[in-house]
């Protein structure tokens, strides 16, 4: 299983670690941190750099936007 915590420091706390210690218990797991630019890269436009991403959202857009909501079943994923 892999989890990406972004958090500033200054709200790392006991709960935080708790939280951890219940996501992945009883289990060997590596802490890896870095530092995140200030700027971080808007979400909308990450996901919608890729042509192929961005022709799926849009279209999905549309279909809300038309009240084209589709049904999943999750088991056939």
């Amino acid at each position: 299983m892999y989890t990406l915590y972004k958090i500033n420091s200054d709200e790392l706390n006991e709960s935080f670690i708790a939280a951890i210690k219940a996501q992945f218990p009883h289990q060997a797991i590596e802490i890896a941190i870095s530092e995140v630019a200030q700027v971080e890269q808007d979400e909308t436009a990450y996901l919608l750099r890729s042509p192929e991403n961005k022709a799926r959202l849009l279209a999905a857009i549309t279909n809300v936007e038309n009240n084209q909501l589709i049904d999943v079943d999750i088991n056939k994923l």
